[in-house]
């Protein structure tokens, strides 16, 4: 067993530069590492073919060196010379825990005495499974029996005993004989030749491979302060993360809004333990009328900081989504708050409204991936430009785009998380996606379930992912019956308003309703139709609309200058249609239509209907 490459570490050691030339041998490391420090030759016993040391010269009790009787030379500066350090000095001297089995049973021949400190004396010759219970703890004894098999050193790192106290071990094959020589060495001051006979029959032994005469070096160091240097910054890091799961989920909806016309299921998972989490982002938002607003995003970065400005932007969404604007506005909107809040830190989004009077989403993308749509049959389309640069770069005019969501269909908003993989391309993951899709049936959260199944997406998944499902359910029977539109066109003139009245009174008798919100409806109905004949212009239309829910009347005109409810003095004779409408129903509002001119609407909530089948 050579020590040569332990020497630097020892302090007050130096290894002795062997004077060699074409007269001398190489001397062996083994016996001059066994001889003590002031050991000297008897006269006239020189140095044998087995016992190096001699002189060049060959002259007795030489050195080598120019010192006689065995004296050896000191290193510059003072210290231990190693050569005169037997087996046992060397390791007694580490500060690292050493202990020498041998055999099969793995019997303690030696310990040291950072060892002895560390764990208590071990009695030579015992067994180490029984007298050396640290070993069990630190579930060495199979990893020695297969260092013992295989003769390849292996290494264990940051194990911990019961103490405490943790260490990396390396357990080291070695041969009996190797450790036994500088002893014998000791044994045999007089060079005799006894020491020389019993490590050749040690030789003998190992070539022809004794098990007996083979063992296991085990040596440990205490690494107990980086382990837990290492174990505070674990704890010091998973508190951070939770820090940001916690802010992320809470800045997330607690409770979906469910519109009348759609299902919609989400889901967010955070990357693995050792992903820190992002800023992914889903919201949906009611605008009234029976408009819903669905939203997706994502901040690019990690940690808190993505979270808190994911959790500013999606406040931002809904506030600019209660000014009806049409998608794109929105996006530039926002494309000017991300560079406010923070112009190192870029946000991709798309947002869609879906109008259940067209059948179809109108939407828009800030850098974001395409929105899929799965059909009735199974097909499935994705929506394609136009699409504009991420949130946050600012000098780009967004526009907006339409995509067919007819009944039965169902479509998928989706960030990054889902689709991209560091070894394919991320049209191969959206490809994936419209696969999956294809195939995935049930309710909104079944299929949000399917598609992170069918991604490959788990706990351990480097990067987080949100996913909003949102389905456009074909309705028939009992179901359908609650789901009616009436629709009039107003040509203008003092008739318009009571025609409007008497239209509004019929469709509502004919659904149904209690003569108390029939009345409300058509007094509502009446205050709309006046308000537009009188500010606005052709063309003007009525809509009538109920759901399982809710009562909307609308009325459209040409004028884009929307209303505003103000307080009407006593003698005034006009402006208290909107604030009567106000007073009457559940919510009320404007907004501009795309091909100009404006909507006006309010809404009735209707008593629970008793339990239907699932729609």
């Amino acid at each position: 067993m050579n020590f040569t490459r332990w020497s630097a570490r020892l302090p007050g050691t130096q290894r002795r530069a062997a004077a060699r030339d074409d007269r001398s041998s190489v001397p062996s490391a083994r016996a001059e590492y066994a001889r003590p420090e002031t050991e000297s030759r008897p006269p006239g016993d020189g140095p044998g073919p087995d016992t190096p040391g001699g002189s060049p010269d060959g002259g007795p009790g030489g050195t080598g060196d120019g010192t006689k009787d065995g004296a050896r030379a000191r290193p510059p500066g003072g210290g231990t010379v190693l050569e005169n350090l037997s087996a046992r000095d060397l390791l007694g001297r580490l500060p690292a825990l050493v202990a020498l089995v041998h055999g099969p049973d793995h019997r303690i021949e030696y310990v040291n005495d950072a060892y002895v400190a560390a764990f208590g004396p071990r009695p030579v010759g015992a067994p180490a499974a029984e007298a050396m219970p640290e070993l069990a703890e630190l579930s060495l004894l199979p990893l020695m029996d297969q260092v013992l098999r295989s003769g390849t050193p292996r290494t264990v790192k940051s194990r911990k005993v019961r103490g405490g106290n943790s260490y990396t071990v390396t357990c080291t094959p070695v041969h009996r004989g190797d450790a036994a020589t500088a002893e014998d060495a000791d044994g045999d001051p007089a060079g005799n030749g006894t020491a020389r006979s019993r490590r050749k029959d040690r030789d003998r032994n190992r070539n022809r491979g004794v098990d007996g005469e083979r063992g296991v070096l085990v040596y440990a160091a205490d690494v107990t302060d980086h382990a837990e240097a290492a174990e505070r910054l674990r704890t010091s890091e998973r508190r951070h993360r939770e820090t940001a799961v916690t802010l992320q989920r809470s800045l997330l909806p607690q409770e979906l809004e469910q519109p009348d016309d759609l299902r919609i299921a989400a889901t967010y998972q955070p990357g693995g333990t050792d992903a820190a989490v992002g800023g992914d982002w889903y919201d949906v938002i009611t605008l009234g009328a029976g408009r819903t607003a669905l939203v997706i995003g994502d901040v690019m970065g990690r940690g808190v900081r993505a979270a808190a400005v994911m959790g500013q932007l999606r406040t931002a969404v809904r506030a600019y989504a209660r000014l009806d604007l049409p998608p794109h506005e929105v996006l530039q909107l926002l494309d000017g708050l991300a560079a406010e809040i923070d112009a190192s830190q870029i946000a991709t989004c798309a947002y869609a409204v879906h109008d259940p009077n067209e059948g179809r989403l109108v939407y828009a993308s800030a850098g974001h991936l395409p929105i899929l749509v799965s059909h009735e049959d199974g097909t499935v389309h994705r929506a394609e430009d136009p699409t504009g640069p991420p949130l946050g770069t600012g000098g780009w005019i967004h526009t907006s785009g339409t995509i067919e969501l007819p009944p039965g269909s169902t479509a998928v908003f989706y960030t990054d998380g889902l689709v991209e993989r560091r070894s394919e391309d991320i049209d191969e993951g959206v490809a994936a996606l419209e696969r999956a899709l294809s195939g995935a049936k049930g309710s909104p959260q079944v299929v949000c379930d399917r598609l992170i199944r069918s991604l490959g997406v788990t706990a351990e998944h480097d990067d987080d992912v949100a996913v909003l499902v949102v389905q456009h359910p074909a309705r028939s029977g009992a179901d359908a019956e609650l789901f009616h539109n009436a629709s009039l066109d107003l040509l203008g003139g003092v008739e318009a308003a009571p025609r409007a009245r008497a239209f509004a009174t019929g469709v509502l008798t004919s659904w149904r309703f209690s003569a108390e919100l029939r009345d409300l409806g058509v007094l509502a109905a009446g205050e709309l139709v006046a308000n537009s004949l009188k500010h606005g212009t052709p063309p003007m239309r009525l809509g009538l609309r109920r759901t399982d829910r809710r009562l909307i009347i609308e009325v459209t005109d040409g004028d884009d200058h929307l209303p505003r409810r103000r307080r009407a003095d006593p003698a005034d004779e006009s402006g208290r249609g909107i604030s009567i409408v106000a007073t009457i129903a559940t919510a009320w509002g404007s907004r501009r239509t795309p091909g100009g001119g404006k909507s006006v609407w309010c809404e009735f909530a209707l008593p629970p209907e008793p339990p239907t089948t699932d729609r």
